[in-house]
């Protein structure tokens, strides 16, 4: 990660992984609206999705995350975490995904890729800005609907090492569930009195590590398709019961003939590589635009 995803230097390194590239940028990991008109929109629409641009994320750091710190047993000794709600992503309306989840994802939400491979891919979650449709009042994730990894992946992260590429686990010590000292020994503790990290820090480190695994062949998998020539730019509108227009604008999709004709030999080998399911996965997706449509609806959106 850029430095500014970094948190302050800790007493002494926590648990990590080394020689790994971290996210690849700020931008691939803060999807969102933007702020003000879009260009080329309807008049009188309301700006809507644009994968890969911030929104409902702090400036410099990836989506969700506000404090970030390396979780070290100096720092976090006493410290624990308690169950917590998925306030944290209700401000959103497009989340990152990893390729191995496309298939997963499209049953809920439509799947989506950013500018250029490096913004990755994301579920589509919302309508209008600040306003993820799959978290209620309440702060749940509705409960029939696809979590994506990025968000179960949460409060941890993996950061890169000021001056290495050395990946370390950090958390975010803004989180709800996040507790500086567990008082009464509630909550479960992040380190054990040798200063050991605890079973659900070993199993974030486990999740941190197989996400960071897939974030990167994803990458490779969208570079691949791009440098195919099957992507292509695409906006939507729809207009809600309301009369509201919304548009998306700045992501790209799969044109399915494009895929189509590629040789036999690359879709073989994307198959063999699971790139080929994801694809179509992604195609399946888009039929979930009007999901979201009816989401709105029943909701009052």
């Amino acid at each position: 990660m850029p430095p500014a995803d970094q948190p302050p230097a800790p007493e002494r390194p926590g648990p990590s992984r080394g020689d790994a590239n971290g996210e690849t940028s700020p931008a691939a990991a803060t999807p969102g609206a933007t702020q003000g008109a879009t260009p080329g929109a309807t008049p009188g629409a309301t700006p809507g999705a644009t994968p890969g641009a911030t929104q409902g994320a702090t400036p410099g750091l990836p989506l969700f995350y506000r404090q970030p710190a390396m979780l070290t047993p100096a720092r976090h000794g006493r410290s624990g975490l308690l169950p917590g709600s998925a306030r944290f992503a209700a401000n959103t309306i497009a989340v990152p995904l990893v390729a191995e989840e496309f298939a997963a994802a499209a049953r809920s939400f439509p799947v989506v890729m950013g500018r250029t491979p490096a913004h990755g891919a994301f579920a589509v979650v919302g309508l209008r800005q600040n306003q993820n449709l799959f978290v209620d009042a309440g702060g749940r994730w509705l409960a029939d609907a696809y979590v994506p990894l990025y968000v179960r992946r949460y409060p941890f992260i993996f950061v890169e090492e000021p001056g290495s590429s050395r990946l370390t686990l950090c958390i975010d010590e803004a989180a709800e569930q996040f507790q500086a000292d567990r008082a009464e020994g509630k909550g479960e503790a992040l380190f054990g009195a040798d200063g050991q990290p605890s079973e659900t820090t070993r199993r974030a480190l486990a999740f941190c590590e197989a996400y960071q695994r897939g974030h990167l062949a994803t990458l490779a998998m969208l570079k691949a398709f791009a440098e195919a020539g099957i992507l292509t730019a695409r906006n939507a509108e729809a207009k809600l019961p309301s009369g509201e227009k919304i548009v998306w604008t700045d992501f790209t999709v799969i044109e399915r003939a494009k895929l189509d004709a590629l040789p036999d030999a690359t879709l073989l080998d994307w198959r063999r590589k699971g790139w080929l399911e994801a694809a179509y996965a992604h195609l399946w997706s888009l039929a979930r635009w009007e999901a979201l449509l009816a989401l709105a609806a029943a909701r009052g959106a």
